[in-house]
């Protein structure tokens, strides 16, 4: 009997043991095949806003530029160009030489539609500028000249003018400086060859933006606007004259002075030419890959009071090596009249240098 109790009390014990254990883990330990809550996903609204308008730039110079309009009996051409000065009485518009090369007529249309004679003050070719004079109640607004020496590639700039034709006077295209002083061939109206040290940008310009500014995002002038490369290879290559250019020469321009430039008084072909030094009895003793040949000299010039001679193969300005004739007179127009320069030149085989005295005359 008193086995049975106890074995009684144990299965009531064990019972009760069993329960409070099982209440336990009920109310401690959470299930774990309880279903997760759903986590919170928060949105974020990212406002894209256009930082790079060049709006406020072309505010300041836009109404300044011009559309020029070339005329001999007819409109032959048209070109683009802008007011950089007034005074009391005028204005003063700065465009390319190329833009009113044998014009009878100039006229010009400012942002309003106005169409005035435009008076031609000065040009000069191998600059390829020209400054129109225009009375001062045409003016809408003056440009604000730039310095182009504080340029770096990659830098935005943009340009206006009348590409194409009048209709599309104003348009406004926008890219980078590509590249700085570059050095491009051209050719004069007199069918000379001509190098030109220019800025590069790949600023959509087409015939007629020729004579315009080219604008840094300050709203100033930091070039003018002068060719295109032009081929079907080739795309988005547009070069602009430097301003320091124009502004070194305004003031002559202005008041219709011509612009002189060295002399040196020789007349020369490139030393590939083989078949022109043949016809001009011209033998050479050596190859030559760069360099021109004096075929003639000018009697009391620079060059024959230095000595040289025909014949003579000019290989160095100083320490500029001359690749042919083109090079040569843009080397030489970068000094300025009463500048001594070295020439190196080879004669019978020999190397010399001889020291000229530059003059504008002989």
């Amino acid at each position: 009997m008193k086995n049975k109790i106890i074995y009684l009390c144990s299965v009531i014990l064990s019972l009760f043991v069993g329960i409070c254990g099982t209440m336990i883990v009920i109310y401690y330990i959470p299930n774990n095949a309880e279903e997760e809550k759903p986590t919170e996903t928060i949105e974020k609204v990212v406002t894209i806003t256009e930082s790079d308008t060049i709006s406020p730039a072309v505010n300041k110079v836009y109404n300044s530029v011009v559309t020029v309009l070339n005329y001999d009996n007819s409109l032959q051409s048209t070109g683009t160009g802008f007011v950089y000065k007034v005074d009391d009485k005028y204005g003063y518009i700065l465009t390319n030489h190329h833009v009113i090369a044998d014009a009878k007529k100039i006229k010009v249309t400012n942002m309003q539609e106005t169409t005035v004679d435009a008076t031609l003050l000065g040009s000069d070719q191998y600059a390829d500028l020209a400054v129109l004079r225009v009375e001062k109640n045409f003016v809408l607004q003056v440009a604000t000249l730039g310095d182009s020496t504080d340029l770096e590639i990659g830098d935005t700039v943009f340009a206006v003018g009348t590409p194409v034709d009048i209709e599309y006077y104003g348009t406004v295209t926008k890219g980078i400086i590509s590249g700085m002083n570059r050095v491009v061939s051209v050719t004069l109206d007199n069918g000379d060859d001509f190098m030109m040290e220019v800025l590069q940008t790949n600023t959509a310009i087409n015939p007629g933006n020729s004579g315009g500014p080219l604008v840094n995002m300050e709203g100033e002038v930091i070039g003018i606007n002068t060719l295109k490369l032009v081929e079907n290879e080739i795309e988005g290559m547009g070069f602009a004259i430097p301003i320091e250019m124009a502004t070194s020469i305004l003031d002559k321009l202005e008041t219709g002075q011509k612009i002189e430039r060295p002399l040196l008084g020789i007349s020369m072909i490139d030393v590939s030419n083989q078949y022109a030094l043949f016809t001009y009895k011209i033998y050479l003793e050596k190859d030559y890959e760069k360099g021109v040949v004096v075929i003639d000299v000018e009697d009391k010039s620079p060059a024959s009071k230095a000595g040289l001679k025909k014949g003579d193969v000019i290989l160095k300005i100083d320490d500029t090596e001359i690749e042919d004739n083109t090079h040569l007179r843009y080397v030489l127009y970068k000094y300025s009249i009463g500048d001594t320069i070295s020439i190196v030149y080879e004669r019978d085989g020999k190397t010399n240098t001889v020291k000229v005295d530059l003059t504008d005359s002989i």
